[in-house]
């Protein structure tokens, strides 16, 4: 008796180690059903979204950081007005800056050649150039959005999406304990490892999307504001030949 008592807890502890080892990722892949797949596969390509516009926008903010203060800076330094101009053509497709200032400029142009037109009857130069601003601003500030939303509904929807993995995990549970008729840790123990493990699949798709979105937004935020200082001072050249603050030429 004494003996059958002292291998009795060993054996036990045996077998829950062996049930402890249902519980990892690769006994899960082993094990999955449909539903787990499905969860699964939607999980990786809302990370592989998640991660490619992080990416990407990263890598835009660095590039729009190091060229905006460059570009705003030699436009007013640059003495002549069409070498401002043609500096600004020069400019990727992507810069907002130089595509805000060409928009200007061809509206103040396009005003120019249609003077004694209904156009200019209509309105005046200042407003014409104020609304070609305007529309260059809200183009350019669209674009710089791009991708944030994907990763605002990624950081909203992936733990949700977990959840309907960890659902069905322990659903598999009981089921097994039905089946079975003990809630051993045999029995609960690959199912309640799959629940676990789509939760934190889940929480790891959404985290990096929720800062990702937090971080681009606040870096927009700051860039929009740039455009439209830029896009006043613009507009005061345009509209009037000399930026507000500038001192007017000396008199002889």
């Amino acid at each position: 008796m004494l003996q059958e008592s002292t291998n009795a807890p060993v054996t036990g502890a045996t077998d829950n180690a062996a049930a402890m080892s249902q519980m990892g990722f690769a006994d899960m892949l082993q094990h999955m059903d449909a539903v787990n797949w499905t969860v699964l596969i939607v999980l990786i390509a809302m990370s592989a979204m998640s991660i490619y516009w992080i990416i990407f926008n990263f890598i835009k903010n660095m590039r729009l950081r190091a060229s905006a203060d460059r570009v705003v800076t030699t436009f007013w330094e640059t003495p002549n007005a069409q070498d401002a101009i043609r500096y600004m053509e020069e400019q990727p497709a992507s810069e907002p800056f130089s595509k805000v200032a060409l928009d200007a400029a061809q509206a103040a142009a396009h005003h120019q050649r249609h003077e004694g037109s209904r156009l200019v009857e209509s309105l005046n130069r200042s407003e014409f150039v104020d609304r070609a601003l305007r529309q260059a601003v809200i183009r350019e500030s669209l674009r710089l959005e791009s991708g944030l939303t994907v990763l605002a509904t990624v950081g909203s929807t992936a733990p949700f999406v977990g959840l309907l993995g960890t659902v069905w995990g322990i659903y598999r549970a009981l089921i097994r304990i039905g089946a079975s008729g003990q809630a051993d840790m045999g029995a609960v123990a690959g199912p309640v490892g799959e629940a676990l493990i789509m939760t934190a699949i889940g929480l790891g798709v959404a985290i990096p999307a929720v800062l990702g979105f937090n971080f681009f937004t606040r870096s927009n935020r700051i860039t929009n504001n740039k455009l439209d200082t830029f896009a006043h001072d613009l507009h005061d050249f345009f509209a009037t030949g000399s930026r507000v603050g500038d001192a007017p030429p000396a008199q002889r």
